[in-house]
């Protein structure tokens, strides 16, 4: 399955914006500057975040975004699905259907296509892989000297 390099940098986005949750909110450009990332990209993958309820985002000079939850209730999928759309990464279009292999009774097409069985077998433990993890674990899993980092670099600037 291929993601957009977007659902990397809005992990990254939200797994800093844990460690900067006494700094709230955090402006655009700073967490653009410290990704080496241009402003309106990351406007755009984060503007989808504060759409779908991850982040909240507050205008002005002193404006910026944070979490919207506590970081334990935002799921790695809801972060991929805000960015990447819920569409289902295989569409079966029943293929066996056409050509000569269609010409049969259709008896054999009234069970569901084995292909579409299997892919949707792995798209759902994906899925569910996806929903078991959370922003909270991704930050508690790095390591203590980025988070450190983070909160001195964000300090500093």
């Amino acid at each position: 399955m291929k993601m957009g390099e977007g659902v990397e940098w809005s992990l990254h986005c939200c797994v800093t914006l844990t460690w900067l949750d006494d700094q709230w909110p955090v402006p655009i450009a700073r967490l653009a500057t410290w990704f080496d990332l241009p402003v309106e990209y990351l406007k755009k993958r984060l503007q989808a975040l504060v759409r779908a309820g991850i982040l909240t985002s507050t205008a002005g000079v002193r404006g910026g975004f944070g979490l919207a939850r506590p970081p334990e209730r935002i799921t790695v999928l809801e972060v991929v699905t805000a960015i990447e759309g819920g569409v289902d990464p295989f569409r079966c279009t029943e293929i066996r259907q056409r050509g000569g292999s269609g010409r049969a009774t259709g008896a054999e097409f009234t069970q569901p296509c084995g292909i579409a069985l299997a892919m949707r077998r792995a798209e759902l433990a994906w899925r569910r892989e996806l929903a078991a993890q959370t922003i909270a674990d991704l930050a508690a899993g790095a390591p203590a000297t980025s988070a450190e980092r983070t909160r001195r670099g964000f300090a500093n600037s």
